[in-house]
């Protein structure tokens, strides 16, 4: 059976309470000119309080409804549900998506000669023998476009620890039991466990990001082991979850989101650090996505525009100020410093070569929520859980 098969029998089941929710949230029309796309994204695809600067940028009108982070509800939307008469375009849950979607006919083959900034792509993912080609193709063909990315790391409170840290290494140390955390997803929370692991020795590990089955189910042992040590005060879900561990001081250090460390980090007044682990992190991308309906409806020139929005150094350096995510794009540098009155061009120039730092660690795995054995990562993962 092929993965993408077993994905859509699993979701199906689902699909009865999936199929009107979004339809039933409405989609909301911005007051733009243009051709309008309906888009259905995750809200961190918007670093501004409304669509209206985008809309004016590219010249386009959107209708949005917003997505949650479950790629369950993604697959069963657009596979087997309402999604492709919905919507024209949609953004993924993390790595992989371009693959189930492009195999199962839902969305179209895209033209780079239509959007003026696709060369400010870097050649990792431009390249088609980049390191992250895979990440936008589907059997060699260009299916996605991306609009943000980063390496996720770990966040640490160095006013109350005093020292900095370049290893995942503590995380798993009986020094800070019961003072850390990570999160509650078998994707992100294997992959670093078993990029450490590796890393150090402790286990071999081929691809940290699609294991075999005898390497998940080591992995997943490992943090049954140290859960029921009381290493972990808890499994977050969600970014205000996140914000709030580390903000109260619940915890000192934690698997997560660069985004989350930012608010904490502000919210508790505090130096806390996003760091750079020497063993590597999980690196990723999200992309945006054109329906092959849409395409046939002539929806097409409207997702060019947004596309090629999302690839420009206006948009992205709007994203790296929000929400500390940068993407996979030359050209901000440049433009940060043309644009001074609008931005901490310091301070983002310093997060920007943090997240170089990042990238440039040998450990490093791409994210991929599809892995080949994921009902093994999903059993596995439900022991975790429940230890």
């Amino acid at each position: 059976m092929k993965q993408i098969d077993f994905n859509r029998r699993l979701f199906l089941q689902g699909l009865a309470a999936t199929a009107g929710g979004v339809a039933a949230a409405g989609i909301t029309p911005a007051l733009a000119a243009g051709p309008t796309i309906r888009l259905w994204s995750a809200p961190i695809m918007r670093p501004f309080p409304t669509w209206e600067p985008f809309e004016e940028q590219a010249g386009i009108t959107i209708a949005w409804s917003p997505k949650s982070a479950s790629a369950d509800e993604a697959l069963s939307k657009m596979m087997v549900g309402d999604g492709k008469k919905l919507y024209d375009a949609f953004t993924d849950n993390g790595g992989g998506m371009e693959d189930a979607m492009a195999e199962n006919g839902v969305i179209a083959e895209l033209d780079t000669s239509r959007m003026k900034n696709w060369n400010l792509l870097r050649d990792e993912v431009r390249d088609p023998n980049g390191e992250a080609a895979h990440s936008i193709r589907y059997n060699d063909k260009i299916f996605a476009v991306p609009y943000i990315a980063n390496a996720d790391s770990l966040a640490y409170n160095k006013t109350v620890l005093g020292q900095d840290y370049d290893s995942w290494a503590p995380l798993f140390d009986p020094e800070f039991k019961g003072k850390v955390a990570m999160q509650n997803d078998f994707g992100p929370t294997m992959t670093v466990t078993a990029i450490y692991l590796h890393e150090s020795g402790q286990m071999n590990i081929k691809d940290r990001s699609n294991m075999a089955k005898d390497e998940i189910q080591g992995v997943a042992e490992y943090l049954i082991e140290k859960k029921k040590g009381g290493q972990f005060r808890t499994f977050w879900n969600g970014f205000q979850q996140g914000v709030d561990l580390l903000a109260s001081g619940e915890v000192v250090m934690m698997s997560c989101w660069e985004p989350i460390q930012r608010v904490a980090a502000g919210k508790a007044s505090q130096d806390i650090v996003y760091g750079t682990m020497k063993e590597g992190h999980q690196v990723w991308n999200n992309i945006v996505m054109l329906t092959k309906d849409a395409a046939k409806r002539g929806v097409d020139d409207a997702f060019y525009k947004l596309a090629d929005t999302c690839l420009s150094p206006w948009y992205t350096t709007r994203q790296l100020s929000r929400f500390g995510f940068a993407s996979l794009t030359t050209g901000m540098v440049d433009y940060l410093e043309a644009h001074p009155a609008d931005f901490n061009v310091a301070d983002l120039k310093a997060t920007l070569k943090r997240k170089e730092q990042r990238y440039a660690v040998k450990g490093n795995a791409w994210q991929n929520v599809y892995p080949k054995e994921l009902r093994a990562y999903q059993e596995w993962w439900s022991r975790v859980q429940a230890a």
